[in-house]
């Protein structure tokens, strides 16, 4: 799953900076099927049915409670929309990309 999973986030403080484009560009290959728009990163999981999208709902809440980062998500029927991105800092920060490694391993078997 690699090295991003296996990091916690961390407080940004007034010091912390948003990342460069190449930085960003960079953790980004490290994901798997999350997209860049902007000061944004996303992606669309799908599944069979309401129940299975709402389980998963739940457990990115456990994930976002525990890193104290937490993302814009839009819920459907059999879809869940899943955006990052860091206002504290005003565009991305490995945070972002920690979390997003983390929501990926929900789905690994």
């Amino acid at each position: 799953m690699g090295d991003l999973f296996n990091k916690q986030c961390k407080p940004c403080d007034g010091d912390t900076q948003h990342l460069t484009q190449e930085e960003i560009s960079v953790l980004l290959n490290q994901l798997d099927s999350w997209t860049q728009s902007d000061q944004i990163i996303s992606k669309v999981f799908e599944f069979n049915n309401h129940y299975q999208t709402i389980a998963f709902v739940n457990a990115l809440a456990w994930i976002s409670h525990r890193e104290d980062h937490h993302p814009d998500m839009k819920v459907g029927y059999n879809k869940c929309c899943i955006e990052y991105t860091t206002h504290s800092v005003g565009g991305l920060s490995e945070n972002d990309f920690i979390c997003a490694a983390k929501v990926d391993s929900l789905l690994k078997i």
